[in-house]
């Protein structure tokens, strides 16, 4: 038997690749996002008593790698990226059904060019994944403080990051200084790949965040931003 389920929004998000995209939602908690509703779903009716909870559930199709299948085993980030695990013991992407899941922050609601849109905080969604479904999140059953972790128990450690002159003055008023606490608690979380960890190399990496690219290095604690390219939305 098969299902037939229908995006009812899209993601608009700071990320614009899945390199650098946080591990895990609430990260970067100053990024801003917002879900742009399509179809039936587009109503206020279909939001109405929203705004009374501060944290939502995502569901989500992981849309890139759809095409690429899955494995019943993965090598986790958290355990350097060379030991094996089962796959629904891990929130790999690749999965039988490509299905994600998060808890954001609620921003606020609004209706702009005929969309229903909400505004949403730490968000770890690349811009333009499908959104399937919206839940309020509940804290007196949602959160259990006595749950184990079991290897991602603890909050991974962030690096230092520090902008070159020639960065910074690419950044510009009150916008330029929300992109620059962005770009920064993103490098923060070492998006590098996780056999890098924890070491000093010679490569200049460059991820697409906002319409910028972002060249970075990283030298034992800290990253540093070279440079910022402009590039097309």
């Amino acid at each position: 038997m098969s299902y037939k389920i229908e995006p009812i929004g899209i993601i608009r998000s700071p990320y614009k690749e899945k390199f650098a995209v946080p591990r895990q939602p609430g990260l970067v908690p100053s990024a801003r996002s917002e879900i742009v509703l399509h179809g039936e779903a587009n109503a206020l009716e279909a939001v109405r008593g929203i705004e009374q909870f501060s944290h939502l559930w995502l569901l989500f199709l992981f849309d890139q790698n759809l095409k690429a299948g899955w494995r019943p085993t993965v090598r986790p980030p958290r355990l350097g990226g060379n030991e094996r695990i089962g796959v629904f013991a891990s929130r790999a992407t690749f999965r039988p059904n490509g299905i994600g899941m998060s808890a954001v922050e609620l921003k606020g609601i609004r209706q702009q060019d005929g969309h229903v849109i909400i505004e949403l905080g730490g968000v770890d969604l690349v811009d333009g994944t499908p959104i399937i479904d919206i839940k309020p999140y509940v804290p007196y059953s949602d959160s259990l403080p006595d749950a184990l972790g079991g290897f991602a128990s603890e909050q991974p450690e962030t690096l230092n990051v520090v902008f070159s002159d020639t960065a910074i003055d690419t950044l510009q008023g009150e916008h330029g200084r929300y992109q620059q606490n962005v770009i920064a608690e993103v490098l923060a979380q070492d998006p590098r790949p996780a056999y890098k960890k924890g070491k000093t190399d010679s490569k200049e990496y460059a991820v697409h965040l906002f319409n910028f690219n972002v060249r970075f290095t990283v030298n034992h604690e800290q990253v540093t931003v070279t440079a910022l390219e402009s590039i097309g939305d």
